[in-house]
């Protein structure tokens, strides 16, 4: 079938009549699954990190504070590479596949410095700087490129591939559980080394970016735009008003104060990934629960991101957002109450609410970027956002490991649990430019094709 362009009433641009097959010779769901097992592949260097801590600090001589940095280095080194990333791919000067093969590669190089390197200036630079560097290009493509196939499905998507990046860590935490020893530990990462390698070659191969503006030819584009019953997400998620440049965009506010937000969620949730297991351990509930407890907060970050995405759609982005942020800060302050008075059961809930609140806004804020700011620098935008991640990795591992050697767990998972009330209040201030109430600042944007101005 001939592709024809269409605009809806937003002015939003689309791209009908070209089958999938036609295109990839598969199914879209097939872009989507390959994403999904590349970022399964990669996800035991974050998520496995916290139940191997002990074990790198027992067996290898690092302190406490100087093993939580290898996280910290790494997750800053993963956010901060998806904006040359995200231009890389906008450009076309790479393809998704060249992205995620590359990646794996580093990835998988990470996983075994971290099983076999003695020397902590190897593992600096194996697996938290070259690892960090593989991850990064691995999640900029993989979500980039399934958002690209399901836009009718957008927040779903990004929900479920960036949804596996959490779920992939479960086996390889229930191992390192299992098989609690440094031998041990070496396997379990050698293992998840070479299925990372094979999935990137397998999964990363069918990996292709759909034309500009695609859309699915069975769905009409301009009836989509204004009917409920086809789009779930009207009316509570207006589109954006216009295009905005990344320039344009820091200088509405909303993105620095977004920004901002997602610096404050990725820390605390990162707080809980990193520390849940060593908390668990000083608290006396033993390597069993400290494990199911990691494990489970892995799966419910990942599970859950789905499930809040469709919230989002029917209830609204941001008051859905509001609602996660005060569940992952109430479920912080659980932990402590329940490690403090030794409830087993209420520490493992408390862990899975945790996780619960620390992966749903991921999906959430990737799609209140779309929103805010359209589409067409919108993997600049969403790259700018994602840096955050840097900076929550650098303050809720690095620094707070400091700062808990210092002080100890139980406050500093109380700070965690305010500071995730508090994020939670800044939401109410997140409003969407080129509206009413922003119209003195119409020097900003490019106007969307069709759309009028607010006093035009």
């Amino acid at each position: 079938m001939k592709a024809r362009d269409v605009r809806d009433v937003y002015g939003r641009q689309y791209r009908v009549g070209e089958d999938p097959r036609e295109l990839t010779g598969h199914p879209r769901r097939w872009q989507l699954w390959a994403a999904w097992a590349c970022m399964v592949a990669i996800s035991p260097l974050q998520y496995s990190f916290g139940s191997a801590a002990l074990d790198l600090q027992s067996n290898r001589g690092w302190g406490f504070v100087q093993t939580m940095w290898l996280l910290a280095i790494f997750v800053a080194c993963q956010a901060l590479v998806a904006i040359p990333a995200a231009w890389l791919q906008r450009v076309r000067r790479v393809s998704p596949t060249q992205l995620v093969v590359l990646g794996g590669g580093f990835a998988a190089a990470g996983l075994a410095t971290l099983a076999h390197a003695g020397s902590y200036a190897v593992v600096v630079i194996g697996y938290a700087l070259i690892g960090g560097v593989g991850a990064g290009l691995v999640y900029a493509a993989c979500i980039t490129t399934a958002g690209r196939w399901f836009p009718d499905k957008r927040v779903a998507t990004i929900g479920f591939v960036t949804g596996g990046f959490a779920v992939g860590a479960v086996p390889s935490i229930a191992l390192l559980a299992i098989f609690n020893s440094s031998g041990g530990h070496r396997l379990v990462f050698d293992l998840a080394a070479a299925i990372a390698l094979l999935t990137v070659l397998t999964a990363g191969g069918v990996l292709k970016d759909p034309p500009r503006h695609w859309w699915p030819a069975d769905l009409e584009p301009q009836s989509w735009a204004i009917d409920r019953k086809l789009n779930r997400s009207i009316p509570n998620n207006i589109p954006a008003a216009r295009h905005y440049r990344p320039g344009e965009a820091m200088r509405t506010g909303a993105l620095p104060l977004m920004w901002l937000t997602l610096a404050l969620c990725t820390a605390l949730s990162l707080f809980g990934i990193a520390f849940v297991v060593s908390y668990a351990m000083q608290a006396g509930l033993g390597l069993a629960v400290a494990g199911f407890a990691a494990g489970l907060l892995a799966a419910v970050n990942g599970l859950g991101r789905s499930f809040a995405g469709h919230l989002s759609e029917q209830f609204g982005r941001r008051r859905v957002l509001a609602a996660v942020l005060m569940i992952e800060g109430l479920a912080h302050a659980g932990l402590v109450l329940a490690g403090e008075s030794g409830v087993e059961w209420a520490f493992v809930f408390c862990a899975m609410f945790a996780g619960l609140g620390g992966g749903a806004f991921y999906a959430i804020m990737a799609n209140l970027v779309l929103e805010f700011f359209g589409e067409n620098s919108l993997l600049q935008n969403h790259a700018i956002l994602y840096s955050a991640k840097a900076f929550g990795g650098l303050v809720g591992i690095g620094v707070t490991a400091s700062l808990v050697e210092a002080i100890g767990y139980r406050p500093v998972f109380l700070i965690a649990g305010f500071l995730g009330l508090g994020t939670a209040m800044t939401v109410r201030f997140l409003k969407q430019p080129g509206r009413p109430s922003l119209t003195v600042r119409r020097q900003l944007g490019t106007p969307v094709a069709g759309v009028v101005r607010p006093g035009e």
